[in-house]
């Protein structure tokens, strides 16, 4: 079977496994979210509120909690020390609304405790901000032009952004792990039904973070079975 140049085997391999894997994690994490999201909490407080009572309850008073309109682009940002979260975790009582709420602030306790994994995230953005930027041009140069040198930069671009996602794991998946811990040991969720949806939640979005590293690997190995090819 003839394939257009980089658009082989290995393509459907590396690029086109990853993104079905992908676009699965997303469909896990919005149906969660969907289905939970309409689950009252017991407690009765907003994700803005949980948010808040738990930077209290961890003697974090330098953090704003603030809203935005991105859906699910709740987030906190460590170099303006601001907790940013969705209209839909900000002002709802959910239980999805909750771990989400409770996760976000998992990075800001990382962030006062200095966590290593975090500490180690911030410093590799930079780079990692200016390897996504440089991608575009590098794959569209090196795909489309056959411009090896291109292709090398492109590779070491993916290998930055590997990192990136190899790092952000343990960082994740920690901010996760706190927040399931305190919203049990606040009384903000409580035993059973609850506690399974945040569980729920939390799992279907971690999925996403791994499905982001296993795509930046499938690029990296591409672009080296296209390098390659070409040697």
């Amino acid at each position: 079977m003839f394939y257009p140049y980089g658009f082989g085997h290995h393509w459907l391999l590396y690029i086109g496994v990853p993104l079905i894997i992908g676009l699965w994690a997303q469909v896990r994490v919005s149906s969660a979210f969907s289905k939970w999201g309409k689950v009252r909490a017991s407690s009765n407080i907003t994700g803005a509120e949980c948010a808040r009572e738990i930077l209290q309850s961890a003697q974090i008073h330098d953090v704003d909690v603030m809203e935005t309109n991105d859906f699910l682009g709740d987030h906190y940002d460590p170099t303006r020390k601001k907790l940013c979260l969705s209209s839909n975790v900000y002002n709802t009582p959910s239980v999805a609304a909750l771990g989400i709420a409770a996760h976000e602030t998992g990075h800001a306790i990382q962030h006062a405790k200095a966590y290593a994994p975090l500490k180690a995230r911030m410093a590799i953005v930079p780079v990692t901000m200016v390897a996504s930027q440089m991608l575009p041009f590098v794959i569209f140069g090196g795909l489309f032009f056959h411009i090896t040198g291109l292709i090398t930069l492109g590779i070491y671009c993916y290998a930055i952004l590997l990192v990136f996602q190899l790092i952000t794991l343990p960082v994740e998946f920690d901010a996760s792990r706190r927040a399931k811990i305190i919203l049990q040991q606040m009384g903000i969720v409580q035993p059973g039904n609850e506690v399974a949806g945040v569980n729920k939640v939390l799992n279907a979005a971690a999925l996403t973070y791994v499905a982001a590293f296993i795509a930046a690997l499938g690029n990296l190995l591409w672009l080296l079975s296209m390098r390659d090819r070409r040697n």
